[in-house]
């Protein structure tokens, strides 16, 4: 089978694969799912989950903000639901995050 690194870009992953990639347990990738309404990826018979490039991309983004940014899930569905599908980086900006919810250090 092949690995994750030796698909094209515009491949769909299985639920191992996107786990792999993006660093994460798959059992993370089933809760996203459950508070992320945007993280739909595609099921076929018996449940299996494949991601999309797009859904990818949103992984990465779910996971940079939870993880790389400290902030807290509702913190990021807030900022999500904000951006209703805009890809850009403006949560970067602190005046942008200050006003979202982030974890305590």
């Amino acid at each position: 089978m092949a690995r994750a690194a030796d698909k094209s870009a515009n491949a769909f992953r299985t639920i191992g694969e996107a786990a792999e990639t993006i660093g994460v347990p798959q059992h993370v990738l089933r809760f996203w799912e459950t508070r992320f309404p945007e993280l739909q990826p595609m099921k076929r018979g018996g449940g299996r989950r494949y991601y999309r490039p797009a859904d990818m991309a949103l992984l990465e983004t779910i996971r940079s903000l939870l993880h790389d940014q400290g902030m807290t899930i509702r913190g990021a569905q807030q900022l999500l639901a904000a951006s209703k599908g805009e890809r850009s980086r403006w949560w970067c900006l602190p005046s942008k995050r200050r006003r979202l919810q982030t974890r305590p250090k």
